[in-house]
């Protein structure tokens, strides 16, 4: 495998790490969890999407993981992703679908639709808006899932989920950006079993979005789960886990 020289926009300050040793072993004992999780929860493994959280790691580490067979990346801001891309060759480049998974700034959506159309962390209306005027003028539609503060925290972005529907209303007629599912990082836990509640809350919201009429073609994606707690999270309904010290080791 070809090995790359670290981006200079990567060097210094975001603690990159050399190739991750054992990486291929980590992802396909991930992988082998997912799929239990799946039978516990009488789910097909297909219904869950691996996302590779690869903030901080240096662009040698992301095509080890891909030439390993993860396809899937999320970033948590966009500049750190679209110099990682630039780094990595044409064909591991062309075959990665970078999510992004981080908060989003509005001087920022030009910039992220410039390295993707899978946004999870769409916090507020103005955002939205933003994402759709822009992808309008490049033709696209982003799949976007929309951030819900479950507990309220002060440290987290994210709608309320008290009258999330009333609050995501001036979004149905959005035409570019197409609500996708939703996103959620519960408090932290002493244990993954503690944040099953909030697990089943997110996919509770949402079934009663996805019950409104304005809502019949809503994918109801659900994001939810990190290296702690992702198979409590597929139980109960993840679609997306968002995975990234039990992969790459850590930071």
């Amino acid at each position: 495998m070809r090995l790359l020289q670290a981006h200079p926009l990567l060097r210094g300050g975001v603690g990159l790490s050399e190739p991750a040793s054992g990486l291929a072993e980590r992802l396909a004992g991930i992988r082998t969890r997912i799929a239990s999780a799946c039978r516990r929860s009488g789910r097909p493994e297909g219904s869950v999407t691996l996302v590779g959280a690869s903030k901080t790691q240096a662009a040698t580490v992301v095509e080890e993981a891909f030439r390993a067979g993860l396809a899937v990346f999320g970033e948590n801001r966009v500049q750190e992703g679209l110099a990682k891309r630039r780094e990595l060759p044409p064909e591991v480049a062309a075959g990665i679908s970078w999510h992004l998974i981080g908060p989003l700034q509005s001087n920022k959506v030009r910039a992220a639709l410039d390295l993707t159309t899978v946004i999870h962390s769409i916090d507020r209306v103005r955002i939205a808006e933003a994402i759709d005027r822009e992808a309008a003028a490049r033709g696209l539609t982003v799949s976007g899932l929309v951030e819900v503060n479950l507990a309220g925290e002060e440290s987290k972005h994210g709608f309320s989920p008290q009258g999330l529907a009333a609050a995501l209303q001036p979004l149905v007629a959005l035409g570019h950006l197409r609500l996708s599912g939703l996103m959620a990082i519960p408090p932290p836990a002493a244990s993954p079993e503690a944040s099953r509640p909030w697990f089943r809350a997110l996919r509770e919201l949402r079934d009663t979005l996805a019950a409104r009429p304005e809502w019949a073609d809503f994918p109801g994606w659900l994001s939810m789960g990190m290296s702690d707690d992702f198979e409590v999270a597929i139980e109960e309904g993840a679609t997306h886990v968002r995975v990234g010290t039990a992969l790459f080791g850590s930071r």
